[in-house]
């Protein structure tokens, strides 16, 4: 049976959220993407640049929490949630990615990565492996040092070389690259991958959007991919 809301009900609700929105906003300083209900009656869910919470109605509480779904055999809600902002999230970085793409692709994940980071490097060495079997590389940036760090500025010469293929390759070989600037989306990538709860590189995006956090060799991914989740 369709259910069908009057139209002051749904303006209601817009303005309930819209006015719980910035009351939260206000509090925390945060910025709040959106305000839905959550699985559980009387509580919403906020997606934030900090990532997923809870608050009451009237925002007087907020909760940082996991919602297990008992009836449907401990379904992890909140994961559920995080695996939608993961994708739109990446969707939204699509022409900004770095690609390694493989010739006979079955797979493709999104990667945050950083140019100081070893194991960062191990998995680019190995990127022949990973496209080998069918699995397109999509980097992200993160510089684990922050924005006012060497690594970000590293990351932006990377993006904005003539051939970043070429200079993420270089730069993870620990060779040097020419210092180049343009218009980016580093601060951006950074920023998304903090509002997913990466605080660390590498971090892999799979393609249902969940998070593997840190290395996995070729054949490792191959199998995560493979094996049902």
């Amino acid at each position: 049976m369709l259910l069908v809301l009057p139209l002051v009900t749904i303006f209601a609700l817009a303005n309930s959220h819209q006015q719980l929105q910035q009351k939260l906003q206000n509090a925390l300083e945060w910025q709040i993407n959106s305000i839905v209900n959550s699985p559980i009656e009387g509580i919403y869910q906020l997606d934030t640049e900090r990532g997923i919470f809870y608050a009451s109605a009237d925002g007087k509480y907020l909760m940082q929490a996991r919602i297990y779904n008992v009836e449907a055999g401990m379904r992890d809600e909140t994961e559920a949630a995080l695996k939608a902002v993961r994708l739109n999230g990446v969707k939204r970085f699509v022409g900004d990615a770095i690609e390694f793409k493989a010739d006979n692709e079955k797979y493709a994940v999104t990667v945050f990565t950083d140019l100081s980071c070893a194991y960062c490097q191990r998995m680019h060495e190995q990127m022949s492996e990973y496209n080998s079997i069918g699995i397109t590389v999509r980097y992200l940036a993160f510089p684990s040092a922050g924005l006012s760090s060497q690594g970000f500025d590293d990351l932006i010469s990377v993006w904005c070389a003539k051939d970043p293929k070429h200079a993420m390759t270089l730069a993870q070989a620990g060779k040097p690259i020419a210092a180049n600037s343009c218009k980016n989306s580093i601060e951006e990538q950074f920023r998304f991958g903090q509002q997913i709860g990466i605080n660390g590189t590498p971090n892999i995006i799979l393609p249902d959007g969940s998070i593997i956090a840190g290395y996995q060799s070729a054949s490792e991914l191959l199998m995560t991919l493979t094996t049902p989740r």
